[in-house]
């Protein structure tokens, strides 16, 4: 069953996708992975599209994206989105040199479905930006609002099973968090905790959209009054300075056996 919006997922996009390109923007070093991982194929899939971040701009991208919401995001500069979901491409098989998912794996109802599905369509290698479920408690918020990153927890599959349904030769690459990181999912605040304050950039984060308001209140009050008297700096001030933080992001990409690097 979609939510309201057509989307596939737990959330509403209709209601947590307006102004999400706002505060979801390409992070350039992720981009730059995720180009590097996409070898030289020249076509590209990319299920789960959203807003069209990470597409890269020399290649060319056929987009999939369910949310009628988050398709009406996506910048006049790129294609259309196709209205499907990963696990019912309408592509004919080896249609792609390439495909990648980003900050999506988590919103498909049948994982293991839609990755046979990108494998059946692509020749070359299958890049997924996703998180580790293992890794998400590192996180301070996990101090402050343990039911956003235990909804979290839940909702990202484990890597082992991504690399099972997957095949062929799979490597998992951690990928550090910049500290003015632009894709702002709730690890890129890791050294700005005042910025998870704000209303919207929380919204820019479905799991926020899972608990209730008074989860909310709860954090926006203990952050505020932990960030007024210095006991956030007192337990966390090194990360303020952090050029990048080791959190739970990881690049998973796999090649069809044969097409090892």
């Amino acid at each position: 069953m979609r939510a309201a919006d057509g989307s596939a997922s737990d959330a509403d996009y209709g209601e947590f996708g307006p102004g999400y390109r706002t505060h979801r923007r390409p992070e350039p070093e992720f981009a730059s992975a995720i180009s590097a991982a996409l070898g030289d194929a020249q076509t590209v899939v990319n299920v789960g599209a959203g807003a069209g971040s990470y597409e890269p701009p020399d290649r060319d991208v056929t987009a999939v994206e369910p949310s009628a919401a988050l398709r009406a995001e996506r910048p006049a500069a790129l294609a259309e989105a196709i209205d499907a979901t990963a696990e019912e491409l309408p592509f004919a098989d080896d249609t792609f040199g390439a495909a990648m998912a980003t900050f999506a794996v988590h919103q498909w109802r049948h994982l293991e479905l839609g990755l046979a599905q990108l494998r059946r369509v692509t020749r070359g290698p299958v890049v997924i930006l996703t998180c580790d479920p293992a890794m998400l408690h590192r996180f301070w918020l996990t101090e402050y609002a343990p039911e956003v990153v235990d909804a979290e927890a839940r909702r990202y599959p484990a890597i082992d099973r991504i690399r099972a349904a997957l095949g062929g030769t799979t490597e998992v690459h951690g990928l550090p968090i910049p500290l003015r990181c632009v894709d702002g999912f709730n690890e890129a605040y890791y050294g700005r905790p005042e910025m998870l304050l704000d209303p919207d950039a929380r919204r820019a984060n479905s799991a926020w959209g899972l608990v209730g308001a008074d989860v909310h209140m709860r954090f926006v009050v203990s952050l505020t009054r932990d960030l007024a008297d210095g006991t956030w700096d007192d337990a966390h001030r090194a990360l303020r300075k952090a050029s990048h933080f080791d959190g739970s992001l990881v690049l998973v990409v796999s090649r069809p056996h044969g097409l090892e690097q």
